[in-house]
């Protein structure tokens, strides 16, 4: 029981996920540049491992806070719609600028999984809503 309680705890904590994040991706990115050699694919590394650690804590807050100010389908659609072109633009920005040898590559599994939970989360904030508002 005191094992599961401290996974568990473990699971929620932010630095977990922040950890997380920039192993995943960062690990992802070296491995989409690893053709062009060690020196070339460190950076990319390094960088989208930054970026989405730093995503991590940040797209959240921003789905809560657009969600709170908007109701009915651009509830649903608009925060994660917004999140989706943010990520992109910082990741295509971010990676040309460090020019990055596979960008495309490198940006496709952040994206996808940022862009991914960007729609799960805000579908499950409209659910919580629904919810309390039939329990008033």
């Amino acid at each position: 029981m005191i094992q599961a309680l401290s996974l568990s705890r473990l699971a929620r904590a932010s630095w977990v996920h922040v950890a997380f994040a920039f192993l995943a991706m960062g690990g992802w990115a070296v491995w989409a540049n690893r053709t062009h050699g060690l020196a070339h694919a460190v950076v990319p590394g390094l960088l989208q491992g930054t970026l989405s650690a730093s995503l991590t804590l940040g797209i959240k807050r921003g789905l809560e806070a657009l969600f709170r100010r908007l109701n009915g389908w651009t509830a649903l659609l608009l925060p994660p719609l917004a999140s989706c072109a943010v990520v992109l633009c910082l990741l295509l920005t971010a990676h040309t600028l460090a020019r990055t040898p596979e960008v495309w590559a490198t940006i496709a599994v952040p994206y996808a999984v940022s862009s991914i939970y960007a729609f799960v989360y805000t579908a499950g904030l409209a659910a919580a809503r629904r919810s309390a508002e039939i329990s008033l």
